[in-house]
């Protein structure tokens, strides 16, 4: 493969650091202590009369969420450093591994030092943790030294997209660092996806339809619905790991699709975790077949991330049944499915989180004619930029009845805790369908930058588009690490919020930074239409969004961080 005017065997011996392991290996404590200074900092800016302050932590946001995202950074690198000396010692730390683990530090490393992008306009410094040039004393070692100058190099990021390339048509660019039978998974559902999804999914996005039932029944004979639903409850018991695999590539067809099992995860949990016998047997091998599909209905129009204080309520009558009145808002996939998952006010002399109770609220499901044919019940749908296979809507709820049995878990005001014990799941799910978004903005901007000629020879030769292309790629593989050791802990029975947090805020910068560049790799044809770059770049602005926003899922991680 001829890489104009580039001497690829001389760079083949030049890109790679010596004693690569050795020189991460002293980095990542390096960063920990970064972090924790930083820690120490923020936390005596937030604390008064000895406790950590909720009104500092919001007057001293910048440095609050700066610390969300240095911690990020900091778990990253760890499980970059764990995924590299793992697949060392298998054999399988190849050359492809070693750069993408060689610029995620090289990269990383001199963010922390220098800045972390919390989005495009927004920039962390040290300084704004109370952090002096002091903190970065670790910093000054040889090892680091040789990282921060030498790893994120142009001959680096050019011999990496020209092993890229000569893997063209491979899953993924590098070892995911997972099991033999996961990887069986991912290929089955990455067939799945080329097949049936990707061919398709830019004319359901152009023409703003429902992704076909055919493609819900097909994925309901693959298990997708019932991934981890225990085996006696009709699903597959299979890990959280295993649902980050199926998301990814499913999501990497179209993230509407990726996203069909994200609400029967959440319900499952919810059944799981909260209700009675007598609802998991009902509801989850139903779940599990998608003989029913559900749809979450939390979010109400004045509300937004503040569910705690929403107002929609549920009288209960004479016979034990209730009655729903209020409004909700940004309800995904509500008008085809069967279950609502819905939150309610039980108790109207509360104003806070403490009032609230979760329902398996029933309805039929509507047709394009009358979507919203259950009584007591109206809905209208939200036009959107992207994330349209499954639509939006706002409802309406008066005189809408419920089922007394259908209350979750049999008891009132549990709904708030019922749902918080979700968001585990629900955030490292959102990661891995970040994840996914993130590697199909990769492959069309890969693909079109072999296929379009600019000043006589191929897009990819530019040093700045295959640039663009290797850092995709590094942070795409860094997201994944921490999604999946976030999934790894959930397996393992381990408290995992703070992580699953973080894999959700990276994971969603990531996407949006992918689909970005990919675009500019388009050049004009990018904003387009008729280019797929133009769906996806729409699909990755809602990852920031939903499921926490940004900046509530760094104010979340800050508080654990400083509690």
């Amino acid at each position: 493969m001829a890489h104009d005017g580039q001497d690829m065997t001389q760079m083949t011996t030049s890109a790679i650091l010596p004693d690569l392991l050795t020189l991460t290996r002293a980095a990542v404590p390096a960063v920990e202590t970064v972090f924790e200074r930083a820690r120490e900092s923020v936390r005596a800016m937030v604390t008064a009369d000895g406790r950590v302050s909720g009104a500092l932590i919001e007057a001293n946001q910048t440095a609050a969420h700066g610390l969300a995202w240095l911690a990020t950074y900091n778990q990253s690198l760890q499980q970059m450093q764990r995924w590299a000396e793992a697949l060392e010692a298998d054999g399988k730390f190849g050359e492809i591994e070693q750069l993408l683990h060689q610029i995620a530090f090289g990269e990383y490393l001199h963010q922390v030092a220098g800045g972390i992008p919390m989005n495009q306009g927004e920039v962390v410094r040290l300084q704004d943790m109370g952090l002096g040039w002091d903190a970065l004393s670790g910093f000054q070692s040889s090892e680091v030294q040789t990282l921060m100058a030498q790893a994120n190099s142009q001959a680096a990021r050019t011999r990496l997209v020209a092993l890229m390339e000569d893997q063209a048509g491979a899953t993924m660019f590098g070892a995911s660092g997972l099991d033999e039978e996961l990887e069986m998974i991912r290929d089955q559902f990455r067939r799945y996806a080329q097949e049936k999804v990707e061919p398709n999914a830019h004319d359901w996005h152009l023409k703003d339809e429902l992704i076909p039932i055919e493609i819900i029944e097909e994925l309901a004979e693959m298990g997708v619905f019932g991934l981890t639903i225990p085996e006696e409850f009709g699903g597959f018991g299979l890990s959280k790991a295993s649902m980050c695999v199926v998301s990814e590539e499913l999501s990497r067809g179209y993230i509407g699709v990726g996203s069909l099992g994200t609400r029967s995860e959440i319900a499952a949990e919810l059944i799981i975790a909260g209700g009675t016998d007598e609802q998991k047997a009902n509801w989850l091998p139903k779940l599990a077949s998608a003989e029913i599909l559900p749809t979450a209905v939390f979010t109400e129009p004045n509300t937004g991330s503040d569910l705690g204080s929403l107002r929609t309520r549920a009288v209960k009558d004479e016979n034990g049944d209730y009655t729903v009145t209020g409004n909700k808002t940004w309800i995904t996939h509500a008008a085809r499915t069967h279950v609502m998952t819905l939150l309610a006010r039980t108790n109207p002399d509360t104003t806070d989180h403490r009032g609230l109770s979760m329902f398996l609220a029933e309805k039929t499901p509507g047709t394009d004619e009358n979507p919203f044919p259950t009584p007591g019940m109206t809905g209208g749908e939200i036009e959107v930029l992207g994330y349209r296979g499954m639509k939006e809507y706002e409802l309406g709820f008066d005189g809408f009845k419920v089922k007394g049995e259908n209350l979750l878990g049999g008891e009132e005001g549990k709904g708030f805790k019922q749902l918080m014990e979700t968001f585990e799941s629900a955030r490292i799910q959102t990661a891995a369908r970040a994840i996914g978004v993130a590697q199909s903005a990769l492959d069309i901007a890969m693909q079109y930058a072999q296929d379009r000629k600019q000043f006589g020879k191929s897009l990819i030769n530019f040093p700045r588009v295959s640039g663009k292309l290797a850092m995709m790629a590094v942070e795409i593989m860094i997201a994944r690490q921490l999604t999946y050791f976030s999934a790894w802990e959930k397996d393992h029975g381990q408290r995992c919020d703070l992580e699953a947090g973080m894999a959700k805020l990276l994971g969603a910068r990531v996407a949006w930074a992918a689909a970005d560049n990919g675009l500019q790799i388009h050049g004009g044809n990018g904003f387009a239409l008729e280019y797929k770059i133009s769906r996806v770049l729409c699909d990755a602005r809602i990852l920031n969004i939903f499921e926490g926003a940004a900046e509530i899922q760094a104010q979340v991680i800050a508080r654990r961080l400083l509690g």
